[in-house]
């Protein structure tokens, strides 16, 4: 055979399953060695060397030589996808990862070496899955014969003699370096003694002159020391007077301060009660003026019933008058034309103002309970005025309560003011102040609610405010109401006079027995609209909601006249 260079490429111990025929299956550590030689005569070729070798047992010898011809039938019957070039790092990257997972309890790359008889046995590379186990590569390895036994022996004792000459050749060397080292330390340690002895004479004297030295220091210092000492104990107990002193300055101005703010809280406690009671006292009055406004609305709403029906009869009394000027004008036409029944025509005309003066006194009647109606709203407006009275009082009352109010959250914020001064001196006194840091607290928790219930009666003194607004809206409307009702009537309903609007304009006044100067009138009939109004008043949490206004008009007989209209309320 020729020259050969050899490569190590992997020589590791790995955990290996072992399966033959005679024995059972076990587990053992194989020391696997991956090498390359290179032949370079007679042809130039590369032969992959694996040995499987144990070194408990010396006669375990399992061999393959991989060349590249070889390596391409195993290449066809197991599917590999690498050249001859990569398989070596390839199976060392197996073997990598097998001695990687050996110390798992389940590893994932295993080795198992099985042999069915004495001839071969294969060593297969499995990946243990759940579903099944992969077998990666199964090299087929040939067990030592006796020859290739002894020459591996050989080659082993050849190592360890090769070994054992140079350790032999090492510890020579050693221990004569180690001889010439010790006679040199042994020289050396003789010289360090004599050094030693003379050093150990200098510092015995040194070392009494000073302790002697230091004796005398020592007693110089405590001298000292002691007269600080009682210097400082004397200017501590000056000191700790002086705070004693500040302290029980500073408790007896916490004490009184204590007792002012106690006083003021009593005080403050007081106007709260008074003003709860005045606030009582003013729901109770404003809730009889309420009472007082829906009892005068209702005999208003009464009132406005009985004058529209007045109203009703006086349209239908001015719609009779109207038919009987248009008979009076079609008999004068019938003079004019016909001297003949001038006799009979004047006796229908005398019949005709028998009935008109029954007319006329029953429209007297009538404006006799038109003045009664007056003076009966007369009254009501009297009571009206009354109210607003009452209401503007209340309403200066609250003026004067509010500054009261003011007043109170001033004196309140003050107070918060001078705590918060004083808060930083309070946390300077002992844990006997925290007792008088939790009254404090307890206080300006109660000023606090006093503040909240101050802010409700203001709240609730607004919404009574806007309610007597919008009852003034509804005071002096309904009093111009009054005033326009009585104003038209004093204009329409004049004694002894009827004016008939019309677009030519002539009015009938009767003069008498002597009828002159007829003219045909047109006829018209006078409509006027009357409004039902219903106060608006705000929603508020705790009374029931009171209905809106609104405004119906109430069509009379005929058309209805052009008027002024009605202000809204605000």
């Amino acid at each position: 055979m020729g020259s050969s260079a050899v490569e190590k490429l992997f020589s590791r111990p790995l955990p290996v399953t072992a399966k033959f025929a005679e024995r059972e299956e076990r587990k053992q550590t194989v020391l696997i060695t991956l090498e390359m030689h290179s032949i370079t005569s007679p042809i130039h070729t590369k032969e992959l060397v694996v040995r499987l070798t144990d070194e408990t047992d010396l006669f375990f010898l399992y061999t393959l030589r991989l060349n590249e011809e070889d390596f391409q039938s195993l290449k066809a019957q197991q599917g590999l996808l690498v050249d001859f070039s990569a398989f070596p790092q390839r199976f060392v990257d197996l073997l990598e990862l097998c001695l990687q997972e050996q110390h798992k309890e389940s590893p994932k790359f295993i080795l198992h070496l099985v042999s069915s008889d004495k001839t071969c046995a294969s060593l297969n590379v499995i990946e243990t899955n759940p579903f099944k186990h992969l077998t990666h590569l199964s090299l087929r390895l040939v067990p030592g014969a006796d020859s290739d036994v002894k020459k591996y022996l050989a080659d082993c004792l050849k190592l360890l003699k090769d070994q054992y000459t140079s350790l032999q050749t090492k510890l020579e060397t050693t221990e004569a370096e180690l001889k010439q080292r010790l006679h040199q330390t042994q020289q050396a340690l003789s010289a360090r003694t004599l050094e030693l002895d003379n050093l150990k004479g200098d510092w015995t004297s040194k070392t009494n002159s000073l302790s002697n030295q230091h004796a005398r220091e020592i007693t110089a210092e405590r001298e000292k020391a002691l007269q600080l000492q009682s210097s400082y104990q004397q200017r501590y107990e000056r000191e700790r007077k002086e705070l004693e002193q500040a302290h029980m300055k500073i408790v007896q101005q916490t004490e009184t301060r204590l007792y002012e703010l106690e006083g003021i809280n009593k005080d403050l406690t007081d106007r709260k009660y008074k003003s709860e009671a005045t606030i009582r006292e003013l729901k109770s009055k404003l809730s009889s003026l309420e009472d007082e406004h829906h009892h005068m609305k209702q005999e208003l709403v009464n009132l406005r019933k009985e004058n529209s029906a007045l109203d009703s009869d006086y349209h239908e009394q001015e719609k009779q008058n109207n038919q009987l000027k248009t008979k009076v004008a079609v008999l004068e036409q019938e003079l004019k034309d016909k001297d003949q029944v001038l006799a009979r025509s004047s006796d229908l005309l005398g019949s005709e103002q028998e009935q008109k003066h029954k007319y006329e006194e029953e429209i007297k009647k009538k404006q006799q309970q038109i003045v009664k109606f007056e003076q009966s709203t007369k009254a009501m407006s009297e009571e009206l005025i009354k109210g607003n009275q009452i209401i503007q009082k209340l309403q200066g009352e609250i003026k004067a309560y509010h500054g009261k109010l003011k007043l109170r959250n001033q004196i309140t914020t003050e107070q918060e003011k001078l705590l918060g001064e004083k808060e930083d001196t309070i946390q300077k006194t002992t844990a006997d102040n925290q007792q008088l840091k939790e009254t404090l607290r307890q206080r300006e928790e109660e000023n606090r609610k006093l503040n909240e219930t101050l802010e409700t009666t203001t709240q609730k003194l607004e919404e009574s405010r806007q309610i007597i607004k919008t009852n003034e809206n509804v005071i002096n409307w309904l009093n111009k109401q009054v005033t326009d009702s009585q104003l038209s009537g004093q204009q329409k309903l004049t004694h002894g006079t009827f004016e008939m609007p019309s677009s030519g304009g002539s009015s009938f006044r009767p003069t008498g027995s002597a009828l002159h100067n007829f003219s045909t009138p047109a006829v018209s009939s006078i409509g006027r609209p009357s409004f039902e109004p219903t106060p608006t008043v705000p929603h508020h949490p705790s009374r029931p909601q009171q209905p809106q206004v609104q405004y119906k008009p109430v069509q009379t007989h005929g058309p209805v006249s052009k008027s002024t209209p009605v202000p809204p309320l605000s």
